[in-house]
């Protein structure tokens, strides 16, 4: 809780003034059981009709002052409360932007999720409430029983003891509640997650006719999340009946011991009426703390799981210095070296890869193939610096990986992923992440390298066309080719194609490789295929097995001397084997 606290800086004045108009509004409330009683014990009995007609414009005023004030405090609240939800939304967004790729891994998406929107939002509840209450209902309570002093010891000694006790109900139950709504957002975390799944991977799950045992889990998980939020709920819920209860009964001894002090001259009968009032003013605060006391307990399990994620310190450090940003690899320098690189996934419990050494000259394109599972992508992945090596050292342009500044490294680097992933917008928008100041002209070349010139001119719009979200009026081909398109267009010094190609058919990866290898910008090509046939004209082809590098050559190469590349293009070309037979 105290990570968020710094958030409130910005409304310093909107949280000191929320807070201060209601202690106003709750004066306002005080005095009118004193004018109540005044007008019982002077007006009515003395059949005083001007002094009644007084007192009543009195409580109008009264009224209309404390509506003011409320009406001022309920604003600042609000102001104030969703401000710094809106701020720690954004610095919580900001934080998770600088995680790398194993600190996603270990927090994970699906509670990043339920933190920047549920975690948030409770908290901005528990400000709101805070502000308007944590100081109005104990004013009122203690108040009360500083006004009814003023009226009579010894019906007051009833106020001290009543409130005590009350006290205790009331932090026992926030003690006890507190760890348990963490458990329920932790619960929902769980819940999200499968949730998240099954919508990503709907057509996964209905493919394999899973859909009955992927609900059973669902119904299971949202069950016992059911259950703890009742088991809450019904804790929390004691507070009202029990807070009722023991009022109540201070209630039936206020009233006894006033009558009896009627009796015997000591206070009049507007003073009781005034006692009860303060009395009765007590239950209504009451009943406002207990609510208030539920939703700040969530607030604050929800602040915590946020503040959590704010300490979380991203796990990549970048130096300060400008080393390498503006340099450009030359013929006498590697533009990519890997010194016997090793790494290993967290709790993966072994390495990825391990001991991979390989050099690379500026223009060169490599071929990486093997497969499923032989660390081709996080090859790939570690020259971004998306992962950093557990063991040797990934050089770019001779320079350390880690030794670049933040954000000057990617400039360097254009990447199409294994899946393709497009943005809600126009192809315009989505192709500009490339480059934001590219001309129409530029986006059409890169376009049109890509393959994807009738994607776009099919489209009503053309470059303003626009994209569903996720891409989703797009087929898995159309979105492969404008992501390349969209590395493209950055004309990046290494260009990595992550499998990017499997969704295109033989004639037109073909087509694209030859584009590729004609680039005018003449950059660095990483090209990771299952295909043979992508990778085969390759200045060094890199063929990876459980880990290792099993060979590296050219294609003819790799025919003489690895066994591995044989039975990867001999599956893949059948016919070729039976040639070679012969």
């Amino acid at each position: 809780m105290r990570k968020l606290l710094p958030f409130l800086k910005n409304y310093k004045m909107q949280s000191i003034l929320a807070p201060f108009f209601k202690m106003l509004e709750a004066m306002m409330d005080l005095l009118v059981p004193l004018v109540v009683a005044a007008i019982i014990d002077r007006g009515i009995a003395e059949g005083d009709r001007p002094f009644i007609l007084g007192r009543f414009a009195f409580l109008l005023l009264l009224a209309a002052l404390g509506l003011a004030f409320s009406i001022s405090a309920q604003w600042m609240a609000a102001r104030a409360s969703v401000g710094v939800a809106s701020d720690v939304r954004r610095a919580l967004f900001d934080h998770i932007q600088r995680f790398s790729y194993t600190d996603l891994d270990k927090v994970g998406t699906d509670t990043l999720i339920t933190r920047m929107t549920s975690d948030v939002n409770q908290v901005q509840n528990g400000i709101n409430m805070a502000l308007r209450l944590l100081l109005r209902s104990p004013f009122i309570v203690f108040g009360s029983m500083i006004m009814a002093f003023t009226i009579d010891v010894r019906c007051a000694l009833i106020f001290v003891v009543a409130i005590p006790v009350l006290g205790v109900i009331v932090f026992g139950i926030m003690v006890v509640s507190i760890p348990l709504f963490k458990k329920t957002q932790e619960a929902l975390d769980r819940l999200l997650g499968i949730t998240r799944e099954n919508l990503t991977g709907v057509r996964v799950i209905r493919a394999f006719c899973k859909e009955k045992e992927e609900i059973d889990e669902f119904d299971r998980q949202n069950q016992a999340l059911t259950k703890l939020n009742e088991f809450v709920g019904r804790l929390s819920a004691l507070m009202n009946p029990l807070t009722y209860v023991l009022i109540n009964i201070a209630t039936i001894f206020l009233i006894r011991q006033g009558a009896l002090r009627v009796n015997m001259g000591a206070i009049r009968q507007g003073d009781v009426v005034a006692l009860y009032n303060y009395m009765a003013q007590m239950i209504v605060e009451l009943i406002k703390l207990a609510s208030l006391i539920i939703t700040i307990n969530k607030g604050l399990a929800c602040a915590d799981r946020v503040s959590v994620v704010l300490d979380e310190k991203p796990g990549m450090e970048f130096p300060g210095s400008t080393v390498g940003e503006k340099r450009k690899s030359t013929g006498t320098v590697p533009a990519v070296r890997f010194d016997h690189v090793s790494f290993g996934y967290a709790n993966a419990g072994a390495d990825a890869v391990d001991d991979i050494d390989f050099t690379v000259q500026k223009g060169q394109t490599i071929g990486i193939i093997g497969g499923t599972g032989s660390g081709k992508s996080t090859v790939v992945n570690l020259i971004p610096r998306f992962y950093d090596a557990t063991e040797g050292k990934v050089l770019v342009d001779g320079i350390d990986v880690k030794d670049y500044p933040e954000g000057s490294l990617i400039q360097k680097i254009g990447i199409v992923p294994q899946k393709a992933v497009l943005f809600e917008g126009t192809i315009r928008d989505n192709l500009k992440w490339g480059n934001e100041d590219a001309s129409d002209e530029e986006l059409m070349e890169a376009v049109e390298l890509a393959q994807a010139k009738e994607v776009v001119e099919g489209k009503r719009g053309g470059l303003s066309a626009m994209i569903e979200q996720n891409g989703r009026n797009f087929s898995g081909g159309q979105r492969q080719r404008l992501t390349i398109a969209r590395a493209l267009v950055k004309k990046p010094e290494i260009l990595i194609l992550d499998d990017s190609a499997s969704a295109l058919d033989m004639a037109t990866d073909q087509r694209l490789r030859t584009a590729i290898r004609g680039l005018s910008f003449n950059p660095t090509v990483f090209i990771v295929s299952q295909r043979a046939s992508g990778i085969r004209d390759a200045d060094m082809i890199l063929v990876l097995d459980d880990g290792h590098i099993a060979g590296s050559g050219t294609h003819e190469q790799l025919m003489k001397d690895c066994e591995t590349y044989r039975e990867i293009y001999y599956s893949q070309f059948p016919e070729e084997r039976k040639e070679a037979a012969l």
